[in-house]
């Protein structure tokens, strides 16, 4: 059988491969192992900023708990809409999952209104009934961030994953902290760092790698099946 390789894209442009290769000839890759580089390099390459090498945290098996609920169908929930139109709704479909945002919902500017809370927190809260298995990218709102935290530690959310990257000077940071306290898998950047596309970039990471991963286990299956029938 073929080895599963996390790294390699099934499509990439000429001048993405190339923005790629410039990316590793700079950044010391035997730092993260063969899940977490190709993320920290999308991140890169995203950004173009190699310090986000230094700061990404990944935590409680986050990368393989990721591939594994896309795999299955998990629903992706954002929280605002630059990072909805960000994920690659092509590659999502492909496993069943959809892509949840709820900020721009009458009932969450009422709710968010009458709570004196932000929109952001109110849509966070309305996606409640879809977070158990799904796959939850922040990368906008720390207040976002701080109510999934909350009902994540009153044990009313399990989320299978958690990429938690708002970015700012008031609270992006704090809610990062917070979130890296839990025992639940998360994908974070430490400091005021992050933001939508940085989110987007590690969700359509995992999208690719799920993609790779099925497309090497029917090439297995295959050659399975091959190698039975010329017994």
């Amino acid at each position: 059988m073929r080895p599963f390789s996390h790294s390699q894209p099934p499509s990439q442009h000429p001048i993405e491969a190339e923005s790629f290769r410039l990316i590793g000839e700079q950044l010391d890759e035997s730092r993260f192992n063969a899940v977490e580089l190709p993320i920290v390099k999308r991140l890169i390459h995203t950004t173009a900023d190699f310090e986000y090498a230094d700061l990404v945290r990944f935590g409680n098996g986050a990368i393989e708990t990721g591939i594994d609920a896309i795999s299955k169908g998990a629903d992706i929930i954002v929280d605002v809409k630059m990072a909805e139109v960000g994920i690659s709704r092509e590659r999502l479909g492909k496993f069943g999952g959809e892509i949840r945002c709820f900020v721009a919902d009458k009932d969450v500017r009422a709710e968010a209104q009458k709570n004196s809370m932000t929109k952001t927190a109110a849509g966070m809260r309305k996606a409640l009934p879809f977070l158990d298995n799904s796959i939850v990218a922040i990368g906008n709102a720390p207040t976002a961030l701080i109510e999934l935290v909350r009902m994540i530690k009153d044990g009313n959310a399990r989320p299978a994953l958690v990429i938690g990257v708002p970015v700012g000077f008031v609270g992006a940071e704090e809610s990062k902290d917070e979130l890296m306290k839990l025992d639940v898998p998360y994908i974070s950047i430490k400091g005021r760092k992050g933001g939508s596309t940085v989110a987007v970039a590690i969700v359509n990471a995992l999208l690719m790698m799920a993609e790779i991963r099925r497309i090497s286990e029917l090439e297995n299956q295959r050659i399975s099946k091959l190698d039975f029938s010329n017994r």
